[in-house]
């Protein structure tokens, strides 16, 4: 399956841990947008917490979502000036499967972490392991340089919260390396009391995904030296486990105008002619006009109670004659065949064997499409047989399934 180049950033609420393990599910939706056609993304269903809850202006300048999970990391041991303190996480794309429950179908989602948080808590205030009385200027001069700077490969995200002995940070990750801080003062021991993170997510063409719910699970590890490594430290949970949830809510409706269920096939131009100058029609015709709005692969195909090879039938009851009716599909733009090609007078055919495929590389909203009636000459001939009167009628059953 390829990957839709669009991209989402996702957030998670978290329920209460359990020891050794978190598991988190964090769901995300399609639905087709009639303003937004050409917009074909999954979003975002899951509460932000942490970081981004705290400062949302911040994130929303930057398209973040941001998620908070009550791991502690810690504490350390005592910390001599110029000790390094390093935070990695795992900021390249990692790929996982999910599974439509329903159709047991996969498809692929990419992650990856574009940011990481947390609290640190210090032994004492800033301001006593400095010397001075002012916390901001404690906190300023306890690292080298100042914790509100990101230290490269990591990038500044907005502005931290502070307190005497704490300093809340959020720093974008672009690449999956260590940003390192080195204290200029010693610490006998501090904490990291949270882990808030933010995550970039591809997603499959919706488009060419089933209705129903897709689940998979991306399972990280906590710790020094693992997946998250924040400040080298041991954390109270040592494994993070993300279970997706992607709802996929497709729209295929159809509508006919009014009286549209009723088709009268008539010769090209009205039956002045055959009427007036008793000259025959070669063809009977009708062309019936439908509006179809769908965000997914379907199927179209015939069912009637009479037919001739793919074809159904019309009959007169008193002459028990028959009339074979071709019927051939036009949709709108952005609905093709499996190939790409536009749908312009394709044939329908009875039965799923001989149904028609249909795939949109949008998603179409009430677009014009229309179902073309004809009876050829043979059986136009025949039905219009002179000196014998005629009532032909027959049911039709154009078929659109979803569930292709």
């Amino acid at each position: 399956m390829k990957l839709s180049t669009g991209w989402l950033g996702l957030a998670l609420a978290l329920a209460a841990p359990t020891v050794g393990a978190v598991n988190q599910e964090i769901r995300a939706l399609f639905t087709p947008d009639p303003a937004q056609p050409q917009r074909n993304v999954f979003i975002n269903k899951t509460p932000n917490s942490g970081y981004c809850s705290d400062r949302p202006s911040e994130c929303m300048q930057q398209n973040m979502f941001s998620i908070r999970i009550p791991i502690v990391f810690g504490p350390s041991p005592s910390l001599a000036p110029g000790t390094a303190a390093s935070v990695k996480v795992p900021a390249s794309w990692r790929q996982l499967t999910v599974t439509n429950r329903d159709t047991q179908e996969t498809e692929t989602v990419e992650v990856r972490i574009i940011g990481i948080g947390s609290q640190y808590t210090l032994s004492d205030s800033a301001a006593n392991l400095v010397g001075v009385t002012d916390i901001l200027e404690g906190h300023q001069k306890l690292w080298n340089p100042s914790w509100v700077y990101a230290p490269s490969p990591c990038l500044y995200s907005g502005v931290g919260l502070y307190g005497s002995h704490t300093y809340r940070f959020f720093w974008k990750t672009p690449v999956e390396a260590p940003c390192t801080k080195v204290n200029a003062f010693r610490i006998p021991f501090m904490t990291y009391d949270t882990l808030d993170f933010a995550y970039e997510l591809r997603t499959p063409n919706p488009l060419g995904m089933s209705s129903g719910l897709y689940t998979g699970s991306m399972n990280y590890r906590l710790g020094p030296g693992l997946d998250f490594d924040i400040g080298g430290l041991t954390p109270d949970d040592s494994n993070l486990t993300l279970d997706f949830v992607l709802d996929v809510q497709h729209t295929l409706k159809v509508t006919l105008p009014p009286g549209g269920n009723k088709v009268e096939l008539v010769p090209p131009g009205g039956w002045q002619s055959w009427v007036n100058e008793g000259r025959k029609p070669n063809r009977l015709v009708r062309d019936q006009t439908f509006h179809i709005s769908a965000s997914s692969r379907f199927k179209m195909m015939l069912m009637c109670p009479g037919q001739v090879g793919n074809n159904c039938t019309i009959f007169d009851p008193a002459t028990r004659r028959l009339g074979v009716v071709q019927l051939r599909v036009t949709l709108p733009n952005g609905l093709t065949d499996p190939f790409g090609q536009p749908i312009n007078q394709r044939p329908l055919r009875i039965g799923d064997s001989g149904s028609l495929s249909i795939v949109p590389s949008f998603y179409v909203d009430r677009g014009k499409g229309t179902l073309h009636f004809e009876i050829g000459e043979q059986y136009t001939h025949l039905m219009l047989e002179s000196g014998v009167a005629g009532d032909y009628s027959g049911v039709m059953t154009v078929i659109w399934d979803s569930e292709a």
